[in-house]
């Protein structure tokens, strides 16, 4: 197993510890008795998860480290890291009057990931090949759900996190709909 692959496996094992820290705290403010050490933990606990996201790919490409393993778990890595944030936030409250994530925005990530995951798999069924390379709508779509993750988690602004949702919400619709059409030309080209 290369390094590369060893940082990604670390942010897999990451995803659980991060999830009890966010629970935890969750669960103190519920009770009305917040532990900000909690939350400051599941935040740096975040971060240090997200950030081996570029550092394993990082070193895949300098150390000429990139293995099939790696671009497997790698998307997998990712996604717990990102769901698992996005469905603790919308249904465990880090603060009062409904500081958490709405349930539609939820829903608009897990739908899009669907959706992709879905469309992949049609791909393959028609044997055609996929390469999964991230288009730049979809990085900024990534950019743009850290951001709402990060504006729950610091709870820095009295802003409330209906905006930033909305502002994600274009991203993950607009990527969605450049991987589906991209997609589409690969069916197509089948066909041709």
């Amino acid at each position: 197993m290369t390094l590369a692959t060893k940082v990604t496996v670390s942010r897999i094992f990451l995803v659980p510890v991060f999830a009890a820290f966010a629970i935890a705290y969750s669960l103190g403010v519920i009770a009305g008795v917040p532990n900000e050490a909690l939350r400051w933990l599941s935040l740096g606990i975040f971060v240090t998860a997200a950030t081996t996201d570029g550092i394993d790919g990082w070193i895949a490409r300098r150390f000429n480290q990139r293995s099939d393993l790696g671009a497997f778990l790698d998307p997998i890595a990712d996604k717990a890291l990102v769901l698992t944030a996005i469905i603790i936030l919308t249904f465990f409250r880090w603060g009062p009057d409904g500081w958490s994530i709405p349930i539609w925005f939820a829903c608009l990530v897990i739908f899009r990931d669907c959706v992709i995951l879905a469309g992949i798999r049609l791909l393959y069924s028609k044997q055609l090949k996929v390469i999964i390379k991230p288009h730049w709508s979809g990085k900024i779509c990534t950019f743009s759900l850290f951001l709402v993750i990060g504006w729950i988690m610091l709870k820095a602004t009295s802003v409330p996190p209906i905006y930033p949702c909305v502002f994600a919400a274009v991203f993950i619709a607009w990527s969605l709909l450049e991987y589906i059409r991209q997609g589409l030309s690969l069916l197509h080209r089948q066909t041709t």
